[in-house]
């Protein structure tokens, strides 16, 4: 057995103070389901969970809706990997099975355009909650749930590309210098969670994917190029949230 594996599994054998559970009251989720990002976005996802008569679950850090039966499932807002993970980690101990993230990414490469979506594969982490879980070697989206979606996507007419994204908690902190270098080794995009929710779904052992709208380009020659408050944009956003929420209703 190597060190990392070793580590690792001390990591899990720890005990810890507080553990993710189901509280009475709260319901068994099976299906896939959507762990919405962005607050508009889990707003607009609760109005269609609403209109097909699904039930709401208060939750923390977002509201939580079940499709009768718990079929399917949908909760958010979880903006950021810590509260990201408190919210996977929430719907992990109500059963969850297979979870999709939905959020935006900046663009580091020149052929992956705003309102395109970018599938995730691997991470470079900058955030500072996957850490804490003791997890050997590179973490991944999954594999089948991602081919999926790449399926659905292309029903829907989106354009999607694939590739390892940054995960930061410091969009402030997006230096010209580590943009040129990340964008010269292939990373395709920059935002706030996949790394750390990919880990803790490893740590968990559930499949997970995500899926990235791309709101802004980010280049080290130009100045910040952001597209989330135009109109097509917006519109671009409640198609991508249709089609997903229309997967994990028949999935």
């Amino acid at each position: 057995m190597s060190n990392d594996d070793q580590a690792m599994n001390a990591g899990r054998r720890e005990a810890v103070v507080i553990e993710p559970r189901r509280e009475r009251g709260e319901p068994n989720l099976a299906g896939p389901g959507l762990l919405l990002i962005n607050p508009g976005e889990a707003r607009q996802a609760g109005e269609l969970a609403r209109a097909a008569g699904w039930r709401r679950y208060p939750s923390f850090p977002g509201a939580l809706y079940v499709a009768p039966g718990g079929n399917a499932w949908l909760s958010g807002p979880a903006l950021g990997a810590p509260l990201a993970v408190m919210a996977l980690e929430k719907l992990v101990a109500l059963g969850a099975r297979a979870v999709i993230s939905l959020g935006w990414c900046g663009s580091l490469q020149p052929e992956i355009a705003v309102g395109d979506v970018l599938l995730p594969t691997t991470a470079l982490s900058e955030e500072g909650t996957s850490a804490h879980y003791p997890v050997a070697g590179p973490v991944a989206a999954d594999g089948e749930l991602s081919r999926q979606l790449r399926v659905i996507l292309a029903e829907a007419g989106f354009s999607a590309h694939g590739g390892p994204v940054w995960t930061t908690d410091a969009p402030y902190r997006e230096t010209r210098t580590k943009v040129g270098l990340y964008r010269r080794q292939g990373i395709a995009g920059v935002e706030m969670e996949f790394a750390a929710l990919a880990t803790v779904a490893a740590f968990r052992g559930i499949p997970l994917a995500s899926v990235l709208l791309v709101s802004d380009q980010v280049r080290e020659d130009r100045d910040w190029q952001p597209a989330f408050r135009r109109r097509d944009f917006q519109q671009q956003s409640q198609r991508l949230l249709a089609a997903l929420f229309a997967f994990i209703g028949r999935a």
